[in-house]
């Protein structure tokens, strides 16, 4: 799925988890960020390559939008660097041991943490053979489940309207629970 859909059904998420437990404003950017960060990351290799060594900034806008077997050509450290990040950052044993990590200094559920689950849930049934499998038991093996490519144009459609629905609910709830 794309980030912005992954930002957007994150904030649903938390709109609905702030009505039943107050959250912070930190908590709540932070979860956002968790949700958007996967997609984000594996970027960083690239982005350090344009910056400091000989690629450029159409590389960069070029991989980040590109098609499985389209992708621009990059070094091999790029590339290694980045499917690795990608990887490591959608895999449920990764976030498992993160979230297991944070439980046991913090004794409690790092909120922000169910972002990036989100994230992994979501992709995963998003997601294609052809387009890009999650690889959700990374580094256990890198295949993934053959879900449906969310660039479909009817899912975009469908992903969407039902955010679009779920946004109007929560925002007519809201002013049927304020009376207005």
């Amino acid at each position: 799925m794309d980030i912005v859909a992954h930002t957007l059904w994150a904030a649903a998420g938390v709109t609905l988890l702030h009505r039943r437990q107050a959250l912070s404003r930190r908590t709540v950017v932070a979860t956002l960020g968790l949700a958007a960060l996967p997609d984000v990351l594996h970027l960083v290799p690239i982005a350090m390559w344009w910056l400091f060594a000989d690629g450029t900034f159409a590389a960069l806008s070029g991989y980040a939008i590109a098609v499985p077997g389209q992708e621009p050509g990059l070094p091999p450290w790029v590339q290694l660097w980045s499917h690795h990040l990608h990887c490591v950052m959608h895999s449920a044993p990764v976030a498992g041991l993160v979230a297991l990590i944070v439980w046991l200094a913090r004794r409690a559920f790092w909120i922000p943490l169910l972002g990036w689950w989100s994230h992994i849930v979501i992709d995963v049934f998003t997601h294609s053979a052809d387009y890009y499998a999650v690889p959700v038991l990374y580094p256990f093996t890198e295949r993934g489940f053959d879900g449906i490519a969310w660039t479909t144009p009817w899912f975009m459609v469908s992903n969407y309207a039902t955010l679009a629905t779920i946004g109007a609910c929560l925002v007519l709830s809201r002013r049927r629970a304020n009376g207005r």
